[in-house]
């Protein structure tokens, strides 16, 4: 994900100066959950899923959640920019145990990608406060780890699995002309088909496939540096 963001970062710069807007790049941890879900799919080998998953976020542990993007500020304040979040996913114990498999997490990232709109208000409340709101729309491009129940494989991947939305609320203030830091409310949604990879060891075995749908919850806290 970091080497996608600092690609698109770099295409944005690029098309920005030309046009002598402010850049603004900013970069963020938080704390971020997710709610229950529904999924339904089969395994691999054909044995059916269904179940309400009780997702668990674990954003402050290894690998942790965190953000960053690149924003295009127009003289009417209107932004447009890309974005990546390193968000993540882990099904309970319940949840393995009731599904037939010892592992199933998307830990080295759920990443969601987006081309944001963003609007802000510079001064609105006081001096050096920024309130500011944004959308986007893009793609979920997980690292899947699964292992079935008794398999002698392990799906260790990262997958493109769907579209996603993200959705922002937060206030910045400005430390000077170029820093600012800020908070904000952020949660993303995505609509994503897994595979689960079949056990080679087992002959003509398909692969599985879980669809669900994550939508994620964060409280993030950033630093932001504009040109």
């Amino acid at each position: 994900m970091t080497r996608i963001m600092t690609a698109a970062s770099a295409l944005i710069i690029g098309l920005a100066v030309p046009a002598a807007a402010e850049m603004e790049l900013s970069f963020y941890l938080g704390v971020q959950e997710l709610s229950d879900s529904s999924g339904s799919g089969v395994l691999p080998g054909g044995a059916p899923i269904s179940r309400n998953f009780n997702w668990e976020g674990n954003s402050l542990e290894a690998p942790i959640y965190y953000g960053a993007r690149a924003i295009w500020w127009t003289p009417s304040d209107i932004g447009f920019g890309l974005e990546g979040t390193h968000t993540k996913a882990y099904a309970s114990s319940a949840d393995k145990a009731a599904i037939g498999v010892s592992r199933f997490e998307l830990s080295d990232g759920h990443n969601i990608i987006t081309a944001n709109v963003m609007k802000r208000w510079p001064d609105a409340f006081a001096a050096k406060l920024t309130p500011y709101v944004g959308a986007g729309i893009g793609v979920a491009i997980p690292h899947v780890d699964a292992q079935v129940l008794g398999a002698a494989n392990r799906t260790f991947d990262y997958e493109f699995t769907g579209p996603a939305v993200r959705g922002i609320a937060g206030m910045k203030y400005d430390i000077n002309d170029r820093w600012a830091v800020f908070g904000e409310y952020q949660f993303t949604w995505s609509d994503n088909d897994i595979t689960i990879d079949a056990d080679p060891t087992v002959p003509g075995q398909t692969n599985g496939k879980l669809n669900t749908e994550l939508l994620t919850h964060a409280i993030n806290i950033g630093i932001a540096y504009r040109f």
